[in-house]
């Protein structure tokens, strides 16, 4: 490899190519909806689009629905974040500081549902509520949310929890501090970032879920529910891709900033 000007090494020509390749195939569909979402075109999708226009963006603004499901989406990803938060730190906990029989297969079993389709997650879900004769409501898409969520936290959290001595802990508690004392100024201060990435991950995960909230929704609709809806609608064409492009916004800032403090948190 040649040596840049600033100290690094220069990728070799095939190296570099092929990165470029991989993100014009992940990125190009992403562009695409950028463009249509201010053709003048309503049912058809042609190239060059004949002209551009921004009154999609008023159309979607004045939706009701699409407010709605904007609301209703945020409303679940906070609470599944949340839940998540507490659930996945206390599992971390356990995995991480304790010792006792059937650890690694608790272990692999909190990993689970992050591993299985989602449409066999989805059919348990339903399965399960309907076996205890729930309605599908806010709260059945919440929990639904909430059994990825638990897994993206507990991840982050368990990893960062090994990282970690006991010898601070251990410092805290000869000190005299009790158990939420050496919580709250020594475990805590060291894990927050990775409960912060962990969140902002499980939420971005929880606003565009699609598969396991149709499952569980009944009546609800959330936001890509919504969008899914949309798409047998060729009219409404410009308007879905606008709210596509508000949910890459949502979605894109929290996985941002998780990037940055799990790059932050390994130097």
């Amino acid at each position: 490899m040649k040596k840049s000007s600033t100290g690094g090494n220069t990728a070799p020509l095939p190296v570099a190519l092929g990165a470029w390749i991989a993100l014009l195939f992940l990125h190009v569909p992403v562009l695409i909806i950028l463009l249509y979402a201010f053709t003048t075109e309503e049912a058809t999708y042609s190239f060059p689009p004949p002209g551009l226009t921004l009154r999609w963006i008023g159309i979607t603004m004045g939706r009701t629905d699409f407010w709605q499901a904007l609301q209703l989406s945020l409303r679940v990803a906070g609470i599944a974040t949340l839940a998540a938060l507490v659930l996945g730190t206390l599992a971390a906990a356990a995995v991480a500081r304790s010792r006792f029989f059937g650890k690694e297969a608790v272990s692999f079993l909190l990993l689970l549902p992050l591993a299985l389709p989602g449409i066999v997650t989805g059919i348990a879900l339903r399965s399960a509520i309907s076996l205890g004769n729930i309605p599908f409501s806010f709260w059945t898409i919440v929990i639904g949310h909430a059994t990825f969520c638990v897994v993206v936290v507990y991840n982050n959290v368990v990893a960062r929890l090994r990282r970690f001595g006991n010898s601070q802990v251990e410092a805290s508690m000869d000190l005299g501090a009790n158990g939420w004392q050496t919580f709250r100024y020594v475990i805590f201060p060291n894990i927050a970032s990775a409960l912060l990435a962990g969140g902002m991950l499980a939420f971005a995960l929880s606003f565009d879920e699609v598969i396991v909230t149709t499952f569980t929704a009944g009546q609800q609709s959330t936001l890509p529910i919504w969008i899914f809806s949309q798409l047998v609608r060729p009219r409404d064409r410009p308007v879905t891709n606008v709210v596509a492009i508000v949910v890459i916004l949502i979605t894109f800032i929290p996985i941002v900033i998780a990037h940055r403090l799990t790059q932050e948190s390994n130097e």
